[in-house]
């Protein structure tokens, strides 16, 4: 049983203050059982609908903060998109967001943690936690925007 099963059973729960419910289960399960680790809110709701659960979405919201707040989840507000929020297996990782169909990737680079370290350092900061995002274009996005580029006469 991992940290985040243990955390899930009704006893931690209730110490973290919060009661299992049903809506609460059904969430979790939706974040355990997706093939995407990044899922908004929205991305939550769809798939209790698609369930044919009635759980609205102020409902999907208020839990979302709940288990934010619990632990549970960590969310992650990446410039110009939507809250997103995933499992907490407590390990710290950065992100890489795609701007335009809005694929999300983690990575963990030892050599950008200790050169973050080394910056803060210099400036006479201690730092307490940080989040990087990266943004660009994915693989997929970049080959179809070299597809859709008009090329010139005779270029193949």
């Amino acid at each position: 049983m991992d940290d985040l099963e243990r955390s899930l059973r009704e006893p931690e729960l209730a110490a973290r203050g919060l009661r299992l419910t049903q809506p609460r289960m059904r969430i979790i399960e939706i974040f355990r059982e997706s093939p995407l680790r990044h899922l908004s809110a929205e991305d939550v709701h769809r798939r209790i609908l698609e369930l044919g659960l009635d759980i609205g979405l102020p409902t999907v919201y208020r839990v979302l903060g709940q288990f934010e707040q619990a632990q549970i989840l960590v969310r992650s507000q990446l410039e110009g998109t939507r809250a997103i929020y995933e499992l907490n297996q407590g390990e710290h990782h950065d992100h890489m967001v795609c701007v335009r169909c809005g694929r999300v990737e983690e990575f963990s680079d030892a050599q950008i943690e200790r050169r973050q370290e080394l910056v803060a350092r210099q400036r006479g900061f201690e730092l307490t936690h940080h989040r990087l995002a990266l943004f660009g274009l994915c693989a997929d996005c970049t080959t179809a925007e070299r597809d859709d580029e008009p090329r010139a006469p005779g270029a193949h």
